[in-house]
């Protein structure tokens, strides 16, 4: 009994000589947190996004209160609440163009050849374990919509060829459907950046088109129609260049013959690409 008494007495002493330290060191080692802080997070939109490059709100609003972001690096956030931001912190907002998610990929159904039909788990990262999903191109969308499954946000439907549409008003540009796309189709880039290749096979000629009626041959029309160096092929496919004075042009667009690159304004696929294909042959 006295030994038990004295271990008790023993781990007694200890708790509140370790408390005691625990104490001390509050005190003295106490990182008095900026009150501004609470009313930045109570401006951003909580939607822990990733987009502004932070792993959420929370710690992009301690980036913003000491000094080390711009309030308009959140590029979901309101417009309203960028510049109550900005005037709390007695900063610049900043600018930064919002950025949306593309896909790069016009082979939906009817459009990209099928060998076999994939009746498997319905997902395109299982599928795409299966010889490719069943489609002559290898490169494609499958269309099973995995990244719409990982788009938190529900900025991405499938539509009704089989190709994810992304809504640009819905879309934060977390990058989680370029993690989800096991073919890695999509890309986000900026909401300006109109001129565009929807395709990702290095195939060119008469083997990309007998695979998919939309996709670059690599005839190279695109970048002949564009001003010098604006656009360039590489391994098959165009690279369009917004680094450089001169600007992309629509005119690019005009001669392809398969409409593997396009002008987009706004939502990609907000037309039927069939309708689109019909009216570029009946040109």
């Amino acid at each position: 009994m006295e030994t038990v008494l004295t271990a008790a007495i023993i781990m007694t002493g200890l708790g509140v000589v370790f408390a005691g330290i625990l104490a001390t060191a509050d005190h003295f080692l106490k990182v008095e947190e900026d009150p501004r802080l609470e009313k930045v997070e109570n401006l951003l939109p909580g939607n822990n996004c990733g987009a502004c490059g932070e792993p959420g709100c929370s710690a992009f609003g301690a980036k913003l209160v000491g000094g080390g972001a711009a309030p308009s690096g959140c590029t979901v956030n309101t417009a309203g609440n960028t510049a109550l931001i900005a005037n709390l912190l007695g900063i610049d907002a900043g600018t930064r163009e919002k950025q949306v998610a593309r896909l790069r990929c016009a082979g939906g159904e009817g459009l990209a050849n099928e060998l076999a039909s994939y009746e498997g788990i319905s997902s395109c990262r299982a599928a795409v374990i299966v010889d490719g999903g069943g489609r002559s191109c290898t490169y494609g969308c499958l269309g099973f919509g995995d990244c719409g499954d990982a788009c938190t946000f529900s900025a991405i439907i499938m539509n009704w060829e089989g190709l994810p549409q992304v809504n640009p008003d819905l879309c934060t540009a977390c990058g989680d459907c370029v993690d989800a796309c096991p073919l890695d189709l999509f890309t986000v880039i900026p909401l300006s950046h109109e001129l565009f290749v929807q395709c990702n096979s290095p195939l060119t000629g008469e083997e990309a088109r007998s695979r998919c009626s939309v996709a670059c041959d690599a005839c190279g029309r695109c970048a002949a129609d564009s001003p010098p160096g604006v656009v360039e092929m590489e391994n098959g496919l165009p690279v369009v260049r917004y680094d450089l004075d001169k600007k992309p042009e629509q005119r690019a667009t005009w001669r392809c013959p398969t409409g593997a690159i396009v002008w987009i304004e706004g939502e990609q696929f907000a037309k039927p690409l069939t309708k689109i294909s019909e009216e570029r042959i009946r040109a």
